[in-house]
Order: C-alpha cells, then sequence, then structure tokens
C-alpha cells in the first residue's frame, strides 16, 4: 500500500494538466510513495500520455468520453491502493512540499479529509472555505456577488483564524486530500452530479461518518477560473446541480 494516490481529471487543459504534475513531482519528498491518476476526459488530442512515458508514478487514463468531473475521480476508485487519495484540480500549483505536510496533519484518526491553505499567484487566501450551504447563499452567490457582503463574509468563514486548524462543513474541491478506505466506503462522489455541487455533497458525507478540517500549516497556488461566472451553459449546469443538491439534503433556507 502507498502513502498517496492522487487524481487529476483533464478536459482540454494540457498545459494546466502538465504543470500540475510538474509541480507535483517537482515538491513532494522522495521518501513519500505515490501514483498520480490522470483522467483524460478531453475531446481534443493532446501530449498528456508523455507523462506516463516521463515518470513511472504517473498513469495516463483516457475515458473516451466526458464524465464529468465526479465520474472522472471516481473512475480510479477500484484502482486505488493508498492510505491517503488527493482530489487535485488541474489549475493547482505546488510551491512546497504539501503533501508530506498533509500526510502528518492526517496522522490525526478524527480527521477524514484535510484542505490546505489555498491562494492565488499573489499570495492571497482564497475565500474557498464555506458553512453548510443554504438557498440563500447559493442565490447571493450566483445572481447578486456584489451585495450582501456581511453574509457573504459569514458564508465564507471570514471570521475564523486562518493561523490555526478548524472544522469545516463545506471546502471547494480543487485540493482536498481523503483516507482513501473512507473515499471508497463513501462510492466516491455521488453520481447524480456531473458537475459543480459533488464537492459539497462529499464535504457533507465526510462530516456526517468522520470530519473535514482545514490544514494552516501548507498552502497551494489555485488559479480559480470560476466558469460557471461567465459562461451560461456552466451557469445552467451549476444551476442544476443545486437543485440535485438541496432535493438530496434538505431545501435549508437561511
Amino acid at each position: 500500500m502507498i502513502d498517496i494516490s492522487i487524481t487529476i481529471v483533464a478536459y482540454n487543459d494540457e498545459e494546466d494538466v502538465k504543470n500540475a504534475v510538474y509541480s507535483i513531482m517537482e515538491c513532494t519528498a522522495v521518501n513519500i510513495s505515490k501514483k498520480i491518476f490522470i483522467v483524460d476526459n478531453s475531446s481534443k488530442k493532446n501530449h498528456l500520455k508523455v507523462l506516463e512515458e516521463k515518470y513511472k508514478e504517473v498513469i495516463y487514463i483516457h475515458t473516451g468520453k466526458n464524465l464529468g468531473f465526479g465520474g472522472g475521480h471516481n473512475f480510479v476508485l477500484p484502482k486505488l491502493d493508498s492510505k491517503l487519495h488527493a482530489i487535485v484540480n488541474p489549475d493547482i500549483i505546488l510551491t512546497e512540499d504539501s503533501f508530506s505536510t498533509l500526510i502528518k496533519f492526517m496522522e490525526d484518526q478524527t480527521i477524514g479529509m484535510a484542505i490546505p491553505k489555498l491562494v492565488d499567484e499573489r499570495g492571497n487566501l482564497q475565500a474557498v472555505y464555506r458553512q453548510e450551504l443554504t438557498v440563500v447563499d447559493m442565490g447571493i452567490r450566483m445572481f447578486f456577488p456584489n451585495f450582501f457582503k456581511k453574509r457573504q463574509s459569514y458564508h465564507t468563514m471570514q471570521q475564523m483564524d486562518y493561523k490555526k486548524p478548524f472544522q469545516v462543513p463545506f471546502a471547494q474541491g480543487s485540493f482536498l486530500v481523503i483516507r482513501t478506505e473512507l473515499f471508497q466506503r463513501l462510492h466516491g462522489f455521488d453520481s447524480r452530479y456531473f458537475m459543480y455541487m459533488e464537492d459539497a455533497d462529499l464535504c457533507r458525507q465526510v462530516n456526517e461518518q468522520s470530519s473535514l478540517w482545514y490544514c494552516p500549516y501548507t498552502a497551494v497556488i489555485h488559479k480559480w477560473e470560476r466558469g460557471s461566472h461567465k459562461d451560461k451553459r456552466l451557469r445552467k449546469i451549476h444551476l442544476h446541480s443545486m437543485l440535485q443538491y438541496f432535493r438530496k439534503w434538505g431545501w435549508k433556507i437561511w
């Protein structure tokens, strides 16, 4: 059994995927045993298989169709033989040995899943740590992002001390490390979500059976494109996923 497995789901973002893998290989201690699964949902021809040829730790899988975010990550569930598993976005860059820090952090057996400090390319902390989702908070996020600042500050946990660990109800799924046994027991991401909200759903399931914690001791760069705010098609998918989430977990208004 290896220390950690990592999955990156690719979708027409070849350069980002390559840069993410390069940073993982460069920054992670050689004594950490790992496998990096690249699950390629891309429609365009690319050269990602070269990463498998370059690094013995990389396994490249071309699915032949777009399985979505959760479906792509779930594709490797039967192949995982690790203590911990990392869900990593293509737009992530490591600048330090974050996996060694997170592995040590998760030696606390009460922690089922962890998220590090996510920062932008200037080092600013990103608002990816959130309270339990409500209809009001998602409505503000989708339709009134420039209003209700006090409520948004509460929802994104701005009052917390980010120099210390704390439990998180919902952390964005750009970089999560989960116990592999727990991820497999939950059957990965809920298949009813094609894209968006599957991370909120997973976090809720983890907090029901274990706990999700913020780890302040390491930071990773996250470019964060926020695609659904710019693309009408993606916004429609996001709204559909929100509907699925509240149907499953209940319509908590406030």
